[in-house]
């Protein structure tokens, strides 16, 4: 198995709209699964964020595989959310992917 995690800090904007985005991101990310084969798990934290954070929201997924995930960052599914609903409000952006 593949741990694929993800890290954002969203660009500047009120702390409303920050919170219209973060529930977006995760309606969306998280709709995906089964809809994208290999895809396990998937959970987006939007909430409870402590002021030591250095990010704004994280991605936490499982795939099947190294492929899977190959995969799933290329299907249409994904990258319609990515594009709609996460590209557009996210500053930085940092990745770990490992295996389990």
């Amino acid at each position: 198995m593949v741990k694929h995690i993800i890290l954002w800090t969203l660009k500047e904007m009120s702390e409303e709209e920050k919170s219209v985005v973060k529930a977006e991101i995760k309606s969306g990310l998280e709709s995906l699964k089964g809809k994208i084969p290999g895809l396990l798990e998937i959970k987006v934290v939007a909430n409870g964020r402590l002021e030591s954070s250095t990010a704004d929201l994280m991605l936490d997924s499982t795939f099947e595989s190294f492929d899977a995930l190959k995969a799933y960052s290329k299907h249409p599914e994904h990258v319609k959310v990515a594009d709609e609903k996460v590209r557009p409000f996210t500053a930085s952006r940092a990745c770990l992917d490992f295996e389990v």
